[in-house]
């Protein structure tokens, strides 16, 4: 099943377009969804059944143990659930009520921050003081954090998050740079210890972050952040054969790689410079994965079979992984992530997620199921007692199905939505009836999806699915009216005698039996009675 499930992703991504439309392909459609969509259901609610503290909506370290300085941690773990929520929250609204109000409860408890000032209690964001809920001596973990207030943002179009985490940004990670002269970059240290020198967990989300507050709010200065953090790491952390930092490690090659791919999109310097973000984007992700920028093997992130590695049991290195996947996602659904010679890159990664997926699901025990632990290393099941069971484990599994299932529906949904977009642009509307609410409807919902299909990187996968249904409902309408009459007024005779068209129009005189059989499609008045002939 899996392999026909991956066969058929990857037609779909390399030729969306061409890919026949069939009652079997729909079928496999539905199966990719009920899939890994409803693997995806059971391994979140596992996952929070099993760690979160729904009162609080924070996560236990490991199961039913409370780390009161567990604070980073909880960004990668409410992100799990906010992926959830944006998929479902169209589909399944109870279900996306109770996450959603986990989510609200994850900020009024501020993440779990055992060093932020006491500012907002409530769960509504407070963009005046709410930031210092925020504040922490490490850098590293307030960006992490600020990547998921960003994040809770965009899923609930609630601006007051994102300006939470711009001020978090603006007055407690940005003011710690200082300018690199070598580099002409700027550096971040990792905490606001005397000495504490910059390194890869914290330059590279901090320049995603910069970028994502220059995509989000336009000012330039966070372009220019994001450009002197990125030429600090390019010229003192990154390895020529795509290493991010020594030791490689899953988390800040994936950071980095989609720090890079929104450079590319909001850079203002040459091609040249722009395309190398791309490319570069691939290699730090690619070389998670086994092989470096050279195109040797690389063993250092994975286990040698492209399956992502056991990195480490404590609270830290067991949720690498989590904070890597999303960001492999974002690369694979991002079509211009392509090379200048049309190698298959987006197509290489997704095949490496659906490997690593298929091995940590057939690894798990749900024989126990909502209460399910993940090990640490994917290709083997967790064996340890209860009480030892990591919450780190548990949301990078958590983390690689639910941005598997994410990647599968969107690539779906534009595949669909594409196709659909095809057949309705052979219609064109007659200009006399173009003002008619229901034409109006069907236009105005092929031209969002048009732009859909034209910018696919910049709409959820909850507008895609939506764009599809609206097109499909304005489709319909539009079909019925056209075959829809009012009244038809009808005389005794013209009842009694022969077969008509719609404008009146006698066809014959024949027998009304036979002369059915011998009507070509359409609607018909027979005696005295509207007829459809299929």
């Amino acid at each position: 099943m899996y392999r026909k499930l991956a066969t058929l992703i990857l037609l779909m991504l390399t030729g969306m377009c061409a890919y026949a439309q069939s009652s079997g392909t729909k079928q496999v459609y539905k199966a990719i969804k009920d899939t890994y969509e409803a693997q995806a259901d059971s391994m979140t609610r596992a996952f929070i059944n099993t760690f979160m503290i729904k009162t609080r909506g924070i996560f236990n370290v490991e199961y039913n143990h409370y780390g009161d300085n567990i604070y980073w941690q909880q960004a990668h773990a409410i992100d799990v659930v906010i992926y959830d929520y944006e998929r479902i929250k169209g589909i399944n609204t109870s279900r996306a009520s109770t996450y959603l109000g986990y989510i609200k409860l994850w900020y009024k408890n501020k993440g779990n921050n055992y060093a932020g000032a006491p500012a907002a209690s409530s769960n509504t964001p407070d963009t005046i003081n709410g930031y210092k809920m925020f504040e922490n001596p490490y850098t590293d973990d307030m960006c992490w954090i600020t990547l998921t207030l960003l994040h809770i943002g965009e899923a609930t179009g609630n601006n007051a998050y994102s300006i939470v985490a711009r001020k978090v940004f603006d007055n407690y990670i940005i003011t710690r740079a200082s300018e690199d002269a070598s580099s002409e970059g700027l550096s971040l240290p990792w905490n606001n210890s005397a000495g504490s020198g910059p390194n890869a967990c914290t330059q590279s989300p901090a320049t995603l972050i910069a970028g994502k507050l220059y995509q989000k709010f336009g000012d330039a200065k966070y372009l220019d952040y994001a450009k002197k953090l990125y030429k600090y790491a390019a010229k003192h952390l990154v390895k020529s054969d795509g290493r991010v930092e020594e030791p490689p490690l899953t988390y800040t090659q994936g950071t980095f790689a989609e720090a890079c791919r929104i450079l590319y999109h909001i850079t203002d310097e040459k091609t040249s410079i722009k395309n190398k973000y791309r490319t570069l984007a691939y290699t730090y992700i690619k070389y998670a994965f086994g092989e470096d920028a050279n195109g040797n093997p690389t063993n250092r992130c994975n286990n040698g079979d492209n399956i992502l590695r056991h990195e480490g049991t404590n609270a830290d290195q067991s949720l690498f992984k989590a904070v890597f996947i999303p960001y492999a996602v974002n690369f694979v659904l991002d079509e211009q992530m392509i090379q200048a010679t049309n190698q298959p890159y987006r197509r290489n990664i997704l095949e490496y997620i659906l490997k690593n997926t298929k091995v940590m699901w057939q690894n798990l025990n749900l024989t126990r199921f909502p209460k399910v632990f993940c090990n640490y290393d994917w290709c083997s099941p967790y064996t340890g007692s209860d009480s030892e069971a990591s919450m780190g484990a548990m949301c990078s599994g958590s983390s690689l199905m639910e941005n598997t299932a994410r990647m599968c529906r969107t690539i779906v949904d534009r595949y669909e939505l594409g196709t659909l977009l095809t057949t309705c642009n052979k219609y064109a509307v007659d200009p006399e009836y173009a003002e008619e609410d229901v034409f109006a409807a069907f236009e105005s919902a092929k031209q969002v999806a048009a732009e859909i299909m034209a910018n696919p990187g910049d709409y959820t996968i909850l507008e895609f699915h939506q764009a599809k249904e609206n097109l499909e409902a304005t489709y319909q309408a539009v079909q019925d009216f056209a075959t829809f009459i009012e009244k038809v007024q009808v005389s005794e005779s013209f009842a009694r005698d022969g077969v008509y068209d719609l404008n009146g129009r006698k066809l014959t005189r024949e027998n009304q039996g036979s002369a059915k059989a011998n009507l070509p499609r359409g609607i018909y008045v027979i005696g005295g009675r509207k007829v459809l002939i299929k």
